[in-house]
């Protein structure tokens, strides 16, 4: 059997978001538990699964489903993170939230700002400064 390749998984991703964003939890497991299986260190499959179950109201099922997951340090887990964390608010744990948002914003200002992080300070109400582009020199 051959793998889909990087462009088949990215049309897959996408058509899986659509069915995320209408909350169409069917449709976006169908596509994101495979992609889940061939890219397991990657967060897009996780958090498009959750962002399904969170369209479709059923914010304690994301937590679960991403609690469920464990990515190595990074910004994988960063954004799967964020997530973690906007699905906590809307499953009213705030305190457990915000927790979690501000060790992903603590690390990355330790270390490396990553898009993830970049989400958890946004969603805590905070800037989180990104290091200038270096300037490459002629």
């Amino acid at each position: 059997m051959q793998l889909p390749s990087p462009d088949d998984m990215q049309l897959l991703a996408q058509v899986g978001f659509v069915a995320a964003g209408r909350g169409d939890v069917a449709a976006a497991q169908r596509i994101f538990e495979p992609l889940a299986l061939l890219r397991p260190d990657c967060s897009f499959a996780y958090v498009g699964l959750a962002t399904a179950l969170l369209n479709a109201g059923q914010a304690m099922q994301a937590v679960q489903r991403l609690q469920s997951v464990h990515l190595p340090a990074g910004p994988e887990a960063d954004m799967l993170d964020a997530f973690k964390g906007l699905a906590l608010q809307l499953a009213s744990r705030g305190g457990e939230s915000t927790y979690l948002l501000r060790q992903v914003v603590r690390r990355a200002r330790a270390s490396s700002v990553s898009e993830g992080a970049l989400l958890a300070a946004r969603l805590l109400g905070e800037e989180l400064a990104v290091p200038p582009e270096p300037v490459p020199s002629i």
